[in-house]
């Protein structure tokens, strides 16, 4: 599946599972922005046939509840919706 890239201070891997219509992916994403950190984003809602199939299986293993927005760093820690304190903490 094709991420979109912002860069960003090097933080680790930070990938981002959001839908293009959702309030609290965007502030999720403008939030990542305003930390200067870079990161990875997909806009599952816009990905169709085995990538957007792709994209749930990936989620599935992080949110199995597939809800949204989804923030997985460095493939360890997975935060679940617009949460800033946990985020900044996170990243620290």
């Amino acid at each position: 599946m094709k991420f979109e890239h912002v860069d960003g201070q090097d933080r680790g891997k930070i990938v981002l599972y959001a839908l293009s219509t959702c309030v609290w992916c965007k502030r999720t994403k403008q939030f990542l922005g305003n930390l200067g950190v870079g990161f990875d984003y997909v806009f599952v809602d816009l990905l169709q046939g085995a990538e957007k199939e792709s994209a749930m299986a990936e989620l599935d293993k992080w949110n199995p509840r597939r809800s949204f927005p989804t923030l997985v760093i460095n493939g360890e820690k997975c935060i679940i919706g617009f949460k800033e304190d946990e985020i900044k903490e996170a990243l620290r």
